[in-house]
């Protein structure tokens, strides 16, 4: 949910937030806050992410002037310049909410795919389903990077 008042960047980076809101536009927008499975898969899936890269969670980042991103879990192939990313990750995963409405999501994963992510994975806890992005959601059976020799299933992450 976005606020009605715009703010300018430099406003929102200066703000403490209890909770953190991601900046779209001007807009302040909540983030849904997070069940004990996201939690406890956000956990799983990011100690499983380590070995190819430095995997962090809940990072803002910079997609652009007026619009900053903050993912349930990144992972550079190298530590970052700046503390707030302005270059893309080689992989984000969005882990989904009981309230998060779909296009919403779709939306964030869009903006990922333009800002030159080459991986973007969802993951549905509830259903238990894994999903990759490129100009939509593709349901599959396992979530891989092949490059790195890795594949992670769902009975990996829902065990």
């Amino acid at each position: 949910m976005a606020t009605g008042a715009l703010i300018t960047p430099e406003k929102y980076l200066s703000t403490y937030f209890e909770r953190e809101p991601e900046y779209v536009h001007g807009e302040l927008v909540e983030r849904s806050l997070p069940t004990f499975s996201h939690g406890k898969l956000q956990i799983r899936l990011g100690a499983l992410l380590l070995r190819i890269g430095i995997s962090c969670a809940e990072v803002r980042m910079r997609l652009a002037e007026d619009l900053y991103r903050i993912p349930d879990i990144a992972v550079f192939e190298h530590v970052p310049k700046e503390e707030v990313p302005t270059s893309p990750p080689l992989l984000i995963v969005e882990i989904n909410s009981p309230d998060d409405r779909l296009h919403d999501v779709e939306q964030k994963l869009e903006e990922y795919r333009a800002w030159g992510v080459a991986h973007i994975w969802f993951v549905e806890p509830e259903l238990k389903k894994l999903y990759t992005y490129e100009r939509g959601l593709v349901n599959v059976q396992q979530l891989e990077l092949p490059q790195f020799n890795l594949t992670i299933t769902a009975a990996d992450l829902f065990a």
